[in-house]
């Protein structure tokens, strides 16, 4: 696809402006509540929104409809991001005017490595089309181990960036305020909120195994597939505050997310099967991943809500009996 110059210029600049705007809005240190989390949900969605326009009326539909599938596709996927995020807060016992803070460095690191990682995956993916193959064989093993409960479960403490951490520098039990590095006695000291970025550097290093090959399945293009990451991740952070409660309500979300991967795997095999086999084999069109994407999701969430969990009810009963 030939992207021209300018509007990787105009992604960069509406990158860059709106974190600049985020961190000085956000340069004195609060607690983010949920009317202010909507505001900047709303306001992520709008622009990653507005990008995709202008993608639609420059790159034409075909590109405006794989961006749009590839931002939701993320932004679904994503969703597992926001539990891990509880899990490394509640075990590293973040105050929560310092969790911002923390998530802002982390979506700045995630914003790099998906660029590399993206940048590596589709010039393999052109050159080497079997490796479709591989990443769908990923996917089926991603969404079979959510389905079945095997998901392996993240210590925070021992991931290998916070080991690393420890190794390189001492970090201290105590927090002090936003910094992440003091200095005691002549020497340089982590503070545990550094230990906290490193543990969420990790964990989007593991959720980018399934990421990527997901979103290659929809574009092989990278304007198309790094754009709509780095506008999903933008959001992320809005997003965990604004679900943070919520989010054990959403108990069918995991199931929607194993049966996308699982879908995506199929659309990845097509795709290696029209190309390398024959082209008589049919493809999935962006269109149609869309409409399957959103469908999904809404029957997720829909049933999330018409059939609460079996905890979430016995403690609403338990409720209801304290206050009669």
């Amino acid at each position: 696809m030939d992207v021209p110059v300018w509007l990787w210029i105009v992604f960069a600049v509406t990158v860059v402006v709106s974190l600049t705007v985020d961190l000085l809005a956000h340069r004195k240190a609060h607690v983010i509540g949920f009317k202010e989390a909507g505001l900047w949900s709303a306001l992520w969605v709008g622009l990653a929104l507005v990008f995709g326009g202008v993608v639609f009326l420059t790159l034409g539909t075909t590109a405006g409809t794989e961006y749009t599938t590839a931002w939701l596709l993320e932004k679904s996927l994503s969703v597992d991001n926001l539990f891990v995020f509880a899990l490394i807060f509640a075990y590293f016992k973040v105050p929560r005017e310092y969790q911002h803070r923390v998530l802002f460095y982390g979506v700045i690191g995630a914003l790099v490595f998906r660029a590399l990682f993206l940048t590596a995956g589709v010039a393999v993916v052109n050159r080497f089309t079997f490796v479709l193959f591989l990443f769908a064989a990923i996917l089926f093993y991603s969404s079979y181990k959510i389905l079945s409960g095997q998901e392996e479960n993240f210590d925070p403490g021992k991931s290998f960036a916070v080991r690393a951490l420890r190794k390189v520098m001492p970090v201290q039990d105590e927090y002090s305020g936003t910094h992440f590095v003091v200095h005691k006695e002549g020497r340089r000291i982590a503070t545990p909120l550094l230990a906290v970025v490193a543990a969420i550097e990790a964990a989007d290093l593991i959720f980018a195994v399934d990421s990527v090959p997901a979103v290659l399945a929809v574009s092989d293009d990278l304007f198309i597939v790094y754009t709509s990451n780095a506008f999903a991740i933008l959001g992320l952070r809005a997003l965990y505050f604004l679900l943070a409660g919520l989010l054990d309500r959403f108990h069918y979300l995991s199931h929607g997310l194993a049966i996308i991967l699982a879908f995506i795997a199929v659309k990845l095999i097509l795709q290696a099967s029209h190309k390398m086999i024959s082209t008589s084999i049919p493809e999935i069109p962006s269109p149609v991943s869309l409409a399957v994407i959103v469908v999904i999701l809404a029957v997720s969430v829909t049933l999330s809500m018409r059939r609460p969990p079996q905890n979430q009810d016995t403690e609403d009963a338990s409720g209801t009996d304290t206050d009669k």
